[in-house]
């Protein structure tokens, strides 16, 4: 019992991470967005790539890898994320409504049980 609650911590302190990091460089590359569209919107989906791959790999180290966990892990984190981000873009000083919202960010947060699952599947022998 303590061992999956210290899997499912593990999984929530990920799953913020993977919220927080590419808000910390949204932010930092916030002047982009501005100037090029576009490539602020490729540049963030390349950092939630690469923040799911590197967070997905802390997840699963000493563990042995599963589509199942990948998949319930990867929804996980984008539950996390727009529970965090929606409301903040919603309300906040961006004022998005949720068509704008989905279509610029929040279906970008798919790319966590996507990743998940097929990295596992890959993996599997």
């Amino acid at each position: 019992m303590a061992v999956k609650v210290r899997i499912l911590a593990r999984a929530v302190l990920l799953g913020l991470l993977s919220w927080f990091i590419p808000f910390v460089f949204g932010f930092l590359l916030f002047p982009v967005k501005k100037s090029n569209a576009p490539l602020f919107s490729t540049l963030m989906f390349l950092i939630v790539l690469a923040t799911a791959g590197a967070l997905l790999i802390w997840y699963f180290r000493k563990r042995g890898l599963s589509v199942r966990e990948g998949a319930l892990v990867g929804t996980l984190w984008l539950a996390i994320n727009l529970v965090i981000d929606y409301p903040m873009f919603a309300y906040g000083p961006m004022k998005m409504t949720p068509l704008v919202y989905y279509s610029e960010i929040g279906l970008v947060y798919l790319t966590f049980p996507i990743f998940a699952v097929l990295a596992a599947r890959l993996a599997k022998p």
